[in-house]
């Protein structure tokens, strides 16, 4: 008899992931409080979709009684979700895997879930995920040769691919551009030559800096992601000295524009009544002076020329325009211009890609050893998109191993030790997502 496994979730990630376990034999059951959109993923698999509200009260009995007949659950939903269906899995002795950063109210489990003899794989999806695994297996063998990390950064982001860069923005959205708008707002602390930087939210974007990425001709653009210093402890790096995890977006284009914007408050989220067409709001956001026009206004009030990318992009989106502003937010009225732009949605046939780069610098007794990994992946010909595979797949995989009984551990996980790491590393180079480790320099003492 099979094994078998739901799936709660039925997002533009989710489809790699229900593919990949009823093609190799699992029994998938996909939950979704659409019950159109979870037909339309399992179409052509084995697996079979049921309507599941998580968020409703009347639907909890249809969860419980749908974790009683499988084996093991993915859950895909909004992170503030996970906690009801991995407590509702623990209950009824089932392992729960997600791709979500570990939340404290997950961590509460871990007592429960060891003396059940259940895992409850948490982090296990591109970044974080792959960025865990790729990143702890490198480090990992430096330490095994007596190794001190003294400094580890991690970038990854999910961009078009070159030939559908095509936006003045760098960037195209597969789902509502609210979210990334709002990670635009964070502030950001990791440690750099020894010491805590903490960078407040407006200045996110001016600390943004170029990066070469092997395969490309032309640097990316990095920025701070969150807090880095955590990550000293979790990867036990105690003689780290600079420890930085980002976020790559194409250079010269979106990391000046979001700087621009907070410069004009354009992501401020205070509710209120606008009232105002989107030229009228900028002359006011740019504080313009009695005639002034629209671009000579916010090129003053940002720093860029008149007729630079900046304050052209803008001009592109709509901001200049005699269009009402129908908004309650300066961040949703720039969403609602990014959504009316198709040239900001993925067209048919356009592909998206994942780039990941880590760098170490690794000192020994005798030498210092400037070492790197890489992975690049493309969304496939037929419409996958590179975000989903390298999101869905390193979950699935897991799950099957877990299910095979090559992943043995019990608890609360992260996927930064070799039982889990290995296993799901190795098996996604068959699927053809591969990380590239090098030695750039060796430096002798």
């Amino acid at each position: 008899m099979p094994q078998k496994v739901l799936v709660l979730g039925a997002g533009l990630v989710v489809k790699p992931l229900v593919d990949y376990l009823s093609k190799h034999g699992f029994e998938v059951t996909l939950g979704s409080r659409g019950l159109e959109k979870a037909e339309k993923v399992v179409a052509g698999t084995t697996a079979k979709a049921v309507k599941i509200d998580v968020e409703k009260e009347e639907d909890l009995p249809v969860l419980e009684e749908e974790i009683k007949k499988v084996d093991l659950v993915v859950s895909m939903l909004p992170w503030l979700l996970h906690t009801t269906a991995a407590k509702m899995s623990i209950k009824n002795g089932k392992h729960f895997l997600t791709t979500s950063y570990l939340s404290a109210a997950m961590k509460e489990l871990d007592a429960e879930a060891k003396e059940k003899g259940l895992v409850m794989i948490n982090e296990c999806g591109v970044d974080p995920g792959t960025d865990h695994m790729s990143a702890s297996k490198v480090m990992d063998a430096a330490k095994a040769k007596g190794g001190k990390i003294v400094s580890f950064t991690s970038f990854c982001g999910g961009l078009p691919a070159p030939e559908a860069n095509n936006n003045p923005f760098g960037y195209k959205f597969s789902w509502a551009p609210r979210g990334v708008l709002l990670a635009a707002r964070n502030a950001a602390k990791y440690f750099e030559d020894g010491e805590v930087k903490e960078v407040p939210s407006e200045q996110l974007w001016a600390v943004a800096k170029k990066m070469d990425v092997k395969g490309f001709a032309e640097p990316f653009e990095g920025v701070p992601n969150r807090d880095s210093t955590q990550y000293k402890e979790i990867y036990n790096l105690p003689d780290i000295k600079t420890l930085l995890r980002g976020t790559f977006r194409y250079a010269d284009s979106w990391a000046d524009l979001m700087l621009s914007f907070v410069k004009l408050d354009m992501l401020d989220l205070t509710e209120g009544e606008i009232n105002m067409t989107y030229k009228e709001l900028m002359l006011k956001q740019a504080s313009a002076e009695g005639t002034e026009a629209v671009a000579e206004a916010v090129a003053k009030k940002v720093g860029h020329p008149v007729d630079g990318h900046v304050v052209k992009a803008m001009e592109w989106l709509g901001l200049f325009s005699d269009a009402k502003v129908t908004a309650k937010t300066r961040l949703d009225a720039v969403c609602a211009l990014m959504l009316a732009k198709k040239e900001m949605e993925y067209a048919e046939g356009e592909k998206d890609m994942i780039v990941m780069k880590h760098t170490y610098v690794v000192e020994y007794e005798d030498r210092t050893e400037y070492l790197s990994t890489t992975m690049t992946s493309y969304g496939l010909d037929d419409g996958t998109t590179a975000m989903s595979r390298t999101v869905g797949l390193p979950v699935a995989i897991a799950a099957r191993m877990v299910l095979e009984g090559r992943i043995t551990l019990t608890g609360i996980q992260i996927p930064i030790i070799p039982d889990i790491y290995n296993p799901i590393l190795e098996e996604l180079a068959n699927e053809g997502i591969i990380f590239e480790d090098a030695v750039d320099n060796v430096v002798a003492k």
